[in-house]
């Protein structure tokens, strides 16, 4: 893999360094992968915030569409994992003033957990917040219910569309009502000859013959709903036109705005053919076309392929479209000098924090807290080939490399953790991972941890039975957020086996109690081999991840037993 970057692990970090170069009308937010426009940070009350973000691995989405007519905020993950529910918040702290803000999150399981996680957290503390979820894939249109349409490209019109009307001074309930009505009308689909190559995996998500091609994929390096033959360019184009129209809802005048979306590693020149076919196309399906744009709007790496994008317009809508606006990633936008990489760092809101404990005072139970937790963090390490080869053929092949990041954090942060109180210390655990796991993973592991650890406050941590109990709501909590259940191949499969082991054992905390539960949480997370996927990104590949284990179910198996065996050495 050849790549202009330096350390896989820092090219988020560098590259949003390399954004302050480029637009120095932003700042960074101090402690998070967080851009703000600056006048927006100084003066908040004048206007509705705009906000968006997701996984990183897609510019110029999203920071590239912040300015004035556009976004407030951009917040980044990791290369396409969703960022944290705490950095959400932090810029929905930093931007909101007393009109509110407006989070618009691509449909991805990951994206919802966490902007709707931050977006309760913001109305706990009485900031005005509403969401609107982007579902412009045609391509899952005619899919069972489950994780539903993904947010594409056609994402960038909302971004416009919402922004301008928040710069006109509308209020946050018209705002809302406007971007969920364009969502209505918009409708995207994008096919690829080749998938992109993530700098931490170092090679393509899937592979496609020379005379293949992938349609209906998505943005995050997972394989589309049907692989076919090549076609030409006037072919492509027309087929997914007439997917894009059998699924839209354009208005009676049938007046319609194009977006010609590179995806990453498609040439002017070709967009450029696929234009030429698309106006006089749609023209002789007697629509009218308004605007038209073609470029880089929301990339997927360094994928060949691109993705149209048509939205219903009417004149208020193109007034919208055409009003000013200082985001230099939307077309004719005004050019800016150069600042400095690091200019305009802004302190982060506080949000709380955990005081560190004595290490010199630690008990043998705090030991043993400490070794279990250190051993689960090593067999996660351990495990990230494994996990990343098996997620880049169920899924999009980051989870190997989001638990390593994750587990490397913890073991760095266990002497700060109160390791003689085990529900603090599961409480500060769950803080940890929902913090820089990021993705659909952070916020159920950190959901799960905060909810054992509230539980075992009351009941306390000595027996089995607590644990189980406690355990046993942590998966209920996961239920609660993410709407998954056991049977849906989750990680659900491997923990709610363990629960249930652990129930029907005698109260004593034996070896023989723990590794019998362990056991049926392997079982159970290779019994996800022959479950087909109702949620997450799996879901999109249906049938085609049949004969494989769940990543996510495999990754708990994997600590669980290493846990046990620190607790319980043979």
């Amino acid at each position: 893999m050849k790549k202009f970057t330096n350390r896989p692990a820092d090219v988020v970090e560098e590259m949003l360094e390399g954004i302050s170069v480029l637009q120095p009308g932003t700042v960074r937010l101090a402690g998070h992968k967080v851009l703000l426009r600056a006048d927006a940070q100084r003066d908040p009350d004048w206007q509705v915030a705009i906000i968006s973000g997701g996984g990183s691995g897609h510019e110029p989405a999203h920071a590239g569409y912040i300015g004035q007519g556009m976004l407030s905020a951009a917040v980044a993950g990791e290369v396409f994992t969703s960022p944290a529910s705490d950095s959400v918040f932090a810029a929905i702290k930093a931007v909101s003033g007393k009109p509110g803000t407006l989070l618009v999150v691509k449909n991805y399981t990951g994206d919802r957990l966490n902007f709707g996680l931050a977006a309760e957290m913001a109305r706990a503390e009485g900031i005005a917040v509403e969401k609107v979820v982007v579902t412009d894939d045609v391509a899952l249109k005619r899919t069972e219910p489950g994780a539903g349409a993904r947010g594409l490209a056609g994402t960038i019109f909302i971004h416009k569309l919402v922004g301008a009307a928040a710069a006109e001074g509308r209020s946050l309930s018209e705002v809302a009502a406007l971007g969920r009505a364009a969502i209505e009308s918009l409708g995207t689909m994008g096919v690829s000859f080749s998938a992109g190559t993530s700098p931490a995996v170092g090679r393509p998500s899937f592979e496609l013959a020379e005379d293949e091609m992938e349609l209906g994929l998505g943005i995050h390096g997972e394989p589309g709903v049907r692989r076919t033959q090549m076609q030409d360019a006037d072919q492509l184009t027309e087929t997914f036109l007439n997917e894009i129209l059998a699924f839209g809802k354009f208005g009676e005048g049938r007046r319609v705005a194009v977006m010609i979306n590179n995806l990453g590693a498609t040439t002017d020149m070709e967009l450029a053919i696929v234009a030429r076919r698309a106006v006089p196309y749609l023209e002789s399906k007697a629509f009218h076309v308004e605007r038209l744009y073609a470029g880089t709007f929301l990339s997927s790496l360094d994928m060949a392929g691109i993705s149209i994008s048509v939205l219903g317009v009417d004149d208020e809508r193109l007034h919208w479209l055409d009003a000013p606006t200082t985001a230099p990633a939307w077309p004719n936008a005004s050019r800016q000098r150069p600042g400095s990489p690091r200019a305009g760092i802004v302190t982060e809101i506080s949000t709380g924090s955990v005081s560190p404990p004595n290490a010199d005072r630690q008990s043998g139970m705090g030991e043993k807290t400490k070794h279990a937790i250190e051993a689960a963090c090593k067999a996660l390490i351990a495990a990230e080939p494994e996990l990343t080869e098996l997620d880049r053929i169920t899924g999009d092949g980051d989870l190997g490399t989001s638990m390593k990041r994750a587990a490397e954090v913890v073991i760095g942060a266990l002497n700060s953790y109160p390791l003689d109180d085990i529900p603090a210390t599961l409480k500060s655990l769950g803080h940890t991972l929902q913090r820089v796991m990021g993705g659909s993973s952070g916020p159920l592991y950190g959901v799960l941890f905060l909810r054992c650890g509230s539980v075992l406050e009351n009941s306390g941590a000595s027996s089995l039975n607590a644990w189980a109990e406690a355990l046993d709501r942590g998966c209920h909590a996961i239920s609660e957020l993410g709407g998954a259940k056991p049977g849906d191949r989750t990680m659900l499969d491997a923990l709610d086996p363990f629960v249930r082991s652990l129930k029907l054992a005698d109260r004593a905390m034996t070896s023989e109690a723990l590794f019998a539960a362990v056991a049926a949480a392997e079982r159970g997370a290779e019994a996800t081999a022959q479950m087909k996927p109702r949620l997450g990104r799996s879901s999109y590949l249906g049938e085609r991840v049949i004969g494989h284990p769940d990543p996510g179910a495999k990754a708990v198996a994997i600590w669980l037993r290493a846990s046990t065996h620190s607790l319980f050495p043979c």
